[in-house]
């Protein structure tokens, strides 16, 4: 599986941004997910969403971050309000089943 996010840029606090993935087949088998590496941090997951459709979020965004998954046009989505200066980092897409594929990130940048 390949994935291409997009969606990423500067933004001020307050505001929005909506990041998407594309993935280069069906993604309706795979458990989809957001995850996040700020400067000098690890990686962490953001959201995910299985294929069932539970949603789990990072207490840090949870009531800001909504994922969603469009299965018909193999496209995850993750809405991203309320954004803060820590909200900075490269978000990278996932897809897992029995292994977990990464698409290459995307940088949100949140600053005044």
């Amino acid at each position: 599986v390949q994935l291409q996010a997009s969606g990423g840029g500067l933004v001020q606090p307050g505001e929005s941004l909506r990041l998407s993935c594309e993935a280069s087949t069906t993604i309706i088998g795979y458990d989809m997910g957001w995850y996040r590496q700020a400067p000098g941090k690890e990686r962490e997951s953001v959201a995910t969403i299985n294929r069932h459709g539970p949603r789990d979020y990072a207490d840090s965004v949870k009531g800001r971050f909504t994922i969603s998954r469009d299965n018909a046009k193999n496209m995850v989505y993750l809405q991203m309000d309320s954004l803060k200066p820590e909200d900075t980092a490269v978000y990278y897409c996932t897809a897992r089943s029995t292994i977990i594929y990464w698409g290459q990130g995307t940088l949100v940048t949140v600053s005044s």
